[in-house]
């Protein structure tokens, strides 16, 4: 298969390629003309300008699938006026300018997998969310409303489409994890504020699995919930991660240091998503890695 990937250095992108590379795929990365992505023997380079659309067409004939992860980082700073608007652009330009490449091919791609996230659903407490929950309101959510809005318009141009809404992605070497890792087993890690606040995560094997599935099964399409099957909440997940680390869980973040320190973005930080993978359930779809304390455990020992 000829595979195109956007945001192919990131920690899932790499994932990835990883998984797929021993199987003789094709492998084409989307990369900025800024880029100093390295070339290897296994991939092709496609130069594109995600701002401007530019692009390479005739590169991107003959794609049997294309997978768009890319996005700026949403913890990279403080969301500022101009972080937000790189935000958007990294994703909702972005992914505006790719599908209206692919509707230009004279050989469509047969499936697109995009990103976005359980951002969608906002702070919404104990309440149990899937697919059909209703999007909220805050700066977060309009973002992933309308990512998710550019990515469906390919699947009105016959591709079909999965838009794979990520949890919180579990890996030692990126992402939420790594961060956590440092302080925790300086014995110096805590809950967020009360620790209330549900989780919804998955551990990055599942992701590679699932974006694997998503190419492969023709029954899948729409929005999809990219998250574990048990969510829990942030006391309960930093009891399980001291507990794996052996170290102790003594000192809770206060809400106002993480509200000082980080604005805006603290809301999602604190935000409570009880989410859960309704379609794949229906579908009796099988996770790798269900539980956190032996997901952990196998990350971590």
């Amino acid at each position: 298969m000829k595979i195109i990937i956007s945001g192919s250095s990131g920690l899932i992108g790499t994932a990835l390629i990883d998984s797929l590379r021993p199987e003789g795929h094709s492998i084409c990365r989307l990369v900025r003309s800024g880029s100093t992505a390295p070339a290897d023997a296994t991939s092709r380079l496609i130069r594109w300008e995600p701002p401007s659309g530019s692009i390479d067409l005739a590169a991107l004939e003959g794609a049997d699938t294309v997978v768009h992860l890319a996005g700026a980082s949403i913890a990279g700073g403080r969301w500022t006026a101009s972080r937000k608007e790189i935000l958007r652009r990294s994703r909702v330009d972005s992914t505006r300018h790719l599908v209206s490449a692919l509707a230009q091919l004279k050989n469509k791609p047969r499936v697109f997998v995009s990103a976005s996230a359980i951002g969608y659903y906002g702070n919404r407490g104990d309440e149990i969310l899937t697919e059909m929950s209703s999007p909220a309101a805050d700066f977060l959510a309009q973002l992933c409303r309308d990512w998710e809005k550019e990515a469906a318009v390919a699947e009105r141009e016959s591709i079909r489409t999965v838009i794979l809404r990520f949890g919180i992605v579990l890996a030692p070497q990126g992402g939420a994890l790594h961060q956590m890792l440092i302080p925790f087993r300086l014995g110096v890690g805590g809950r967020l504020g009360k620790g209330r606040q549900w989780m919804s995560w998955i551990s990055l094997r599942d992701v590679v699995l699932l974006i694997r599935h998503a190419i492969a099964n023709e029954n899948l399409r729409g929005t999809v919930n990219a998250v574990a099957p048990n969510p829990i909440t942030n006391a309960e997940f930093t009891s399980i991660l001291a507990g794996v680390l052996h170290r102790p869980a003594l000192f809770p973040v206060p809400l106002f240091a993480l509200r000082l320190a980080l604005g805006e973005m603290a809301g999602a930080l604190l935000a409570s998503q009880r989410v859960i993978p309704g379609k794949l359930n229906a579908l009796q779809y099988s996770f790798d890695h269900p539980e956190l304390k032996t997901t952990l455990s196998s990350m971590l020992q």
